[in-house]
Formats: structure tokens, C-alpha cells, sequence
């Protein structure tokens, strides 16, 4: 059965579609069949990841793996937005692994692929200001008031998701784009989100740190984990491979798999996990 992971925020700017492709691809280079699903069809950053890929390999003539996409834009029908979503997942059937990449806007069509995920991904950039989105916070007390319209919007995608086939949603919060400096800000924010966490329900792991090379990757559709493609064109920097140990952290928080990078079998050395 096809396990859907769904990047979702009803604010913009904090990395969906980035975090969805360099996912996509650490699970192809790992063995998995995966599908995207591009919700956010308007802005379509995703769909322009995949095709920025697709003319690299092409033009480059470089072996890279694909995933399986497509994208869907909002009707204003009733209903249908539902129904295409079906109609889609229905057709990623055989695939491992679907990820959905959603507006950062309270949309009909992002709520109906809320309902259908098996884990809710939710980067936020390290501020007060991101967190306003799935928490309400008392200013004199420096603590939660209330969880904010976000979160309320992911406790209705898990009503009706149980509601429709009896399924439990995982909820995983990412502290993207953390600094590397502390800070009190950094410090507030931390715990701010563990006292949320306790409320309603939800998993808090860490995401990718602040680096230009995610801005630079994105023309040519590579991602951190394309190693191979980037030391033939000379760009791997010690950037990248800790890019690539947070982006496979990350992966294994979500419960996908465990990476083993080198161990030693019988006295000699495996590579496994892409």
C-alpha cells in the first residue's frame, strides 16, 4: 500500500517544496518507487523541480532517478478536488511512496490532501513568526494561549481521515532553516514547540539548516543526495555532505527507513542507502 507524506503549512516560505523533492529523491536513491503530487499547482514550484530535472539528466546526459508526478489544480466544484486526489493516488498504486506538496494558503483541495495522508509534514522557519501559524502565544507569559488555524486544520484531517477508513495521521513539525548560532529567540522557539507538542499531538524533528546551495541546486533539479551527479560536475563542497547527513536524519525521523552509510561485514566495507 502506498504511503502518502504530505509537506504542509497555511503560510508560504518555509521550504515545502524543497524538503518534498529532496525526500522524493533520497527514497528513489534508496530503492523505493515514489510518486509526487504537486497541490500547489498555481505557484507549481514542485512541478518545476521535477522538469528542472528531467532537462539536466537530458541535457547532461546524466543517470538520475525520477519520480513518478503529477499535479492537480483546485476546482471549484464540490467534490471534485476529492476525486481527483483518488483519482491520482489511485494511479500511483504500485509506487511505495506518494508526497504531496501543498499551497501555503487554507485551500479546499489542501485540506482534502491532508485527509489522505499517512504522515503531515510541517517545516517552519525558526521565528515567532512561523510558529503564529500552528500556535497562538501569550507575549507577557512567553507561553502557548491556544493552538492557532493551522493546527486546527490538521485536527479536522484527522476527524476525517479516520472518519473515512479508520487510518491514523502522524504529525511531524520541522524546525527548518535553524541557525547554527544560539540564541534566546532559538531557545524560546524550542521550547514553545515541545509544550505544543504535548498538546496536540504532534512529533517536533529537525529539518535542514540555512545554506545557499538548496537555492543553487534547484535550476538544475538536484538535490543533496545526488552525489554522484554533483562530483562530476565538481560541486561537492563540506556543505553538501552535511546538507545530505541532515536531509537522511530527517528521512529516518519521518520512519521511512535506517541508513547505514559504511559498515563493516566480515572485514570488509558495504555501502547501503544510496
Amino acid at each position: 500500500m502506498t504511503r502518502i507524506i504530505v509537506f504542509g503549512n497555511a503560510k508560504g516560505g518555509t521550504g515545502k517544496s524543497t524538503l518534498a523533492m529532496h525526500v522524493a529523491v533520497a527514497l528513489l536513491n534508496h530503492g523505493l518507487k515514489v510518486a509526487t503530487l504537486d497541490l500547489d499547482a498555481r505557484q507549481g514550484t514542485l512541478s518545476r523541480y521535477v522538469t528542472n530535472r528531467r532537462r539536466y539528466a537530458e541535457r547532461t546526459k546524466t543517470a538520475l532517478m525520477h519520480p513518478h508526478h503529477a499535479s492537480i489544480l483546485p476546482s471549484n466544484v464540490p467534490g471534485a478536488d476529492e476525486a481527483e486526489l483518488t483519482k491520482a493516488i489511485a494511479a500511483a498504486a504500485e509506487c511505495d511512496v506518494m508526497i504531496m506538496d501543498t499551497p501555503g494558503s487554507d485551500t479546499e483541495l489542501s485540506l482534502a490532501g491532508h485527509t489522505f495522508a499517512d504522515v503531515i509534514v510541517t517545516p517552519l522557519n525558526d521565528s515567532l513568526i512561523d510558529l503564529d501559524v500552528i500556535a497562538d502565544v501569550d507575549p507577557v507569559r512567553r507561553a502557548i494561549a491556544r493552538p492557532s488555524h493551522y493546527a486546527e486544520s490538521v485536527w479536522k484531517a484527522k476527524q476525517l481521515r479516520a472518519r473515512r477508513d479508520g487510518g491514523k495521521l502522524d504529525w511531524v513539525v520541522l524546525r527548518n532553516r535553524v541557525g547554527h548560532l544560539d540564541a534566546r529567540n532559538k531557545r524560546l522557539v524550542a521550547k514553545l514547540l515541545d509544550d505544543l507538542a504535548k498538546r496536540i499531538g504532534f512529533r517536533v524533528a529537525d529539518g535542514i539548516s540555512e545554506r545557499v546551495i538548496f537555492r543553487e541546486l534547484f535550476l538544475d533539479g538536484l538535490t543533496v543526495d545526488d552525489m554522484p551527479a554533483l562530483a562530476a560536475s565538481e560541486r561537492i563542497a563540506v556543505s553538501h555532505v552535511a546538507a545530505r547527513q541532515e536531509l537522511r536524519t530527517l528521512v529516518m525521523a519521518l520512519g521511512m527507513f535506517t541508513y547505514v552509510d559504511e559498515e563493516t561485514v566480515g572485514g570488509r566495507r558495504h555501502g547501503t542507502g544510496g
